[in-house]
């Protein structure tokens, strides 16, 4: 079964600093037929304008993971850790019995755009953690790769969950398989561009809840990138 999320019908709010789109209920938006789906809470979209960002706040007992799509984005926290999260990085902060935290575009002039990511840890109050990791895009092609896991497979960060993410790049034309368990739900995002999933197509921004289906295949019919998650 494939249920589709369009792009066009998620929460949307415009800030003038900020541009953000939100996949399941967040903040001011709020939807109670998307809530989230298994572990995974929040997909935003966010554009944040030169010089501008978060200030620092707080967060608990969550997996908070960061994809830039294109810019930097500065990070600091009260775990000591200070970065810049560039375009193919992942980067990863377990929030635990709590932690605070600063995101802003790195760039003066340049528009830094990222995808946020929270899932809900299968423990509380746990010591805040950090990592981050560069994926480079030639990692993406004609494989999946991992991005996060719950035992930092492949090189990828280890988070709170039984959950993984994999990112993929296609050119247009291109297909790609992935082989699902009867027992795992799926969530695949479309980070960029065109492609049909088992013929249904798909564009920038939309989403699909994936269950009991006994193969995925795409083809992309623009350049593309995606974000699979394999869930509980």
């Amino acid at each position: 079964m494939l249920a589709l999320r369009s792009g066009q019908d998620r929460g949307h709010a415009d800030h003038g600093w900020l541009d953000t789109y939100h996949t399941f209920s967040f903040a001011g938006y709020f939807d109670p037929a998307h809530m989230g789906f298994s572990s995974l809470r929040v997909i935003n979209e966010d554009r944040v304008q030169p010089g501008q960002g978060f200030g620092t706040h707080p967060h608990r007992d969550m997996e908070i993971l960061t994809y830039v799509l294109d810019g930097k984005l500065e990070h600091r926290d009260s775990m000591g850790n200070g970065s810049v999260i560039a375009a193919g990085d992942i980067q990863y902060m377990s929030a635990g019995r709590g932690v605070t935290h600063s995101e802003f575009n790195h760039s003066r002039s340049e528009l830094v755009h990222f995808l946020q990511i929270w899932i809900v840890p299968n423990e509380r109050g746990s010591k805040p953690r950090y990592d981050q990791r560069r994926c480079a895009a030639d990692e993406k092609r004609g494989q999946w790769r991992l991005l996060a896991s719950s035992d930092g497979a492949e090189g990828s960060v280890a988070i709170r969950q039984d959950a993984r993410l994999y990112a993929r790049v296609l050119k247009a034309g291109e297909q790609a398989e992935y082989q699902p368990l009867a027992d795992r739900r799926y969530y695949l995002h479309v980070a960029r561009g065109g492609l049909q999933l088992n013929g249904q197509p798909l564009e920038t921004g939309d989403g699909v809840r994936i269950q009991e289906e006994a193969s995925l295949r795409l083809v992309a019919t623009t350049d593309a990138e995606v974000l699979l998650f394999d869930l509980a």
